[in-house]
């Protein structure tokens, strides 16, 4: 593009923008200047067709053309711990010191769709994250916080079509219609069988059910992400930047073309599609990474869908700093760890991120250790100027080059998976998985034999007391939360909202389910599971009937 044409296409972008940050005076104090090109670099004469402009195909350089300059990204804090009360408790607080969402983690008998006084849940319950066993639970979990205000994230996969529909009750409770609710599910199941293991079905049936909240979620919740397509528990199992984009997008492909499938028109569901990265330490890289998987799918769904809508080729993505690269050793150095990748994803151009606390190598994290982290988030987008320029570092040579590089390696990636017969056929063979294994073992390798030096646990360490003041999870949960389910299934109220469930309806509901699950992927399976939900019949009553019908997949690698 010669320089006049530059100046040309900058003129319309500027004009663009302009309106668009009078609808933001909040951050209109910023320098004028907000977005640069090669015309600001002496002696350039060409500007590259892949890097374009922000707002506009291929979205190398941000989905939205204002980007911070017209609002900071929402500091999402992900929390979730012990019983729905606790876990209230700290939502209120972060809201109240300026988080902009909520981003809730539950413990494991939840994610895998068991209830806490299923046997196999003993000794997990609201350890790692909030225990949640009906709509009495979500109610309290949710109590006094308007979710016709709030955008909420919940990481879950396979039972997602149960927590949504509990949410979605509450909501209703509250008066607050499913057309206004606001946030994501994670609902990606495919990166469970490939690098996290909180699956529950096999792929079939976890396809149906995904496509059938795509088809819920674009009729009654339209303003809901449906999935968040994951790459942050690739990344965090030991994958290399461009295998962490080139997995995630392979299982987004897949995700699109089974909703085509299902009879469902590209456009209608592509825009609500998310995905969620991990920010590494690599800070550079980790930018490269960012603007590569952009100009990626923004390729993939114009090409291989035929999308038309912009909104349908936008890459939107939350963004988590890096758990696996937290270090028990030396904890107070995690500070700058997570600063630094904090700085990765907002110079990335990232939707939403989540900063974690310097002691969740030891532990969930403190009130003290989340307010750290919550205003590293506020430090750098006040503080540190990286959020007054719209994106700081497009033109850096290195840059550049290292996404084309991550590109490449992406697309190879990705037809090696298209070779094999998709995503779900790649995790059936094991080759994503083997993949994924191999680049951990070379970093462990890399870490052990000091090519790669990590600060405080391979270099630099020292005799350290014990950690002391850590949060504890005390097994009185546990007891806790069997209690109320006994109370809950013998009809009583177990909370001010909760009138006592009426068992003949739980079981006329789950009835009804069971026989939606055993029709055709014609018969849409939210509407029964909301049903259910609303009776008060509990996550492990609903998934077992699931279960019944659909089976439990079990993990095999046959290469």
């Amino acid at each position: 593009m010669s320089n006049e044409k530059i100046k040309a296409e900058l003129e319309k972008y500027e004009a663009a923008v302009a309106k668009a940050i009078e609808k933001t005076p909040e951050r209109k104090h910023l320098p004028e200047q907000r977005l640069y090109t090669p015309l600001d670099v002496a002696g350039a004469d060409e500007y590259n067709e892949k890097i374009g402009f922000p707002g506009q195909y291929p979205f190398t350089r941000g989905v939205q053309p204002t980007m911070y300059r017209g609002r900071f990204w929402t500091m999402r804090m992900y929390a979730g711990f012990s019983t729905a009360k606790a876990s209230n408790e700290r939502y209120r607080y972060l809201i109240a010191n300026g988080g902009t969402g909520l981003s809730c983690a539950f413990d494991l008998p939840t994610q895998i769709g068991y209830d806490s006084d299923d046997p196999i849940s003993e000794g997990e319950v609201g350890k790692v994250g909030v225990a949640i066993d009906s709509l009495a639970d979500m109610e309290v979990l949710f109590d006094q916080i308007d979710l016709g205000k709030v955008s909420t994230s919940m990481t879950i996969n396979a039972p997602a079509s149960v927590l949504l529909c509990m949410y979605i009750a509450v909501a209703e409770e509250q008066g607050v219609p499913a057309d206004q609710l606001r946030g994501t599910i994670q609902n990606d199941i495919l990166k469970e069988y490939a690098a996290r293991g909180t699956y529950i079905f096999p792929p079939k049936p976890s396809m149906r059910i995904i496509t059938n909240i795509f088809e819920y979620c674009s009729k009654n919740v339209p303003k809901w992400n449906t999935i968040s397509i994951s790459g942050y528990h690739i990344r965090e199992a030991g994958s290399t930047a461009s295998q962490e984009i080139a997995f995630t997008i392979a299982d987004g492909i897949a995700y699109v073309d089974a909703a085509i499938k299902a009879g469902m028109n590209v456009d209608d569901f592509a825009g609500r599609l998310s995905f969620f990265w991990n920010a590494h330490n690599n800070v550079l890289e980790e930018v490269a990474k960012f603007r590569a998987s952009r100009r990626v799918w923004a390729k993939v769904m114009k090409e291989r869908f035929g999308a038309q809508k912009p909104k349908s080729m936008m890459l939107r993505v939350h963004t988590q700093t890096a758990g696996s690269m937290l270090t028990a050793q030396q904890p107070n150095n995690n500070i700058v760890r997570v600063a630094l990748q904090t700085a990765a994803a907002v110079m990335g151009g990232t939707q939403s991120l989540h900063t974690n606390s310097k002691d969740e190598a030891l532990a969930l994290p403190t009130t003290e250790s989340v307010t750290i982290a919550l205003r590293t988030q506020q430090i750098v987008a006040n503080e540190s100027g990286l959020a007054d320029v719209i994106d700081p570092l497009a033109g850096s040579y290195y840059v550049e080059a290292m996404t084309d590089r991550i590109e490449k390696e992406a697309w190879d990636y990705i037809k090696k998976i298209d070779e094999l017969g998709g995503a779900v056929a790649a995790i059936e063979k094991g080759y994503i998985q083997k993949e994924i294994q191999d680049s951990a073992y070379k970093w462990q390798m890399d870490v052990e034999n000091k090519r790669r030096i990590i600060v405080g646990v391979n270099e630099y360490t020292q005799e350290e007391e014990p950690p002391k003041g850590l949060l504890k999870v005390d097994a009185s949960v546990g007891v806790e939360q069997c209690k109320k389910l006994a109370d809950l299934k013998a009809g009583k109220p177990i909370n001010k909202m909760t009138k006592g469930r009426d068992n003949e309806a739980v079981k006329a509901a789950l009835a009804e389910l069971k026989e939606a699950c055993k029709k055709d992927e014609s018969e849409n399976l939210m509407p029964h599971i909301l049903k259910a939900v609303k009776t008060y019949a509990t996550l492990g009553e609903i998934c077992n009937v699931m279960r019944e019908v659909f089976g439990l997949y079990e993990a095999h690698v046959s290469l």
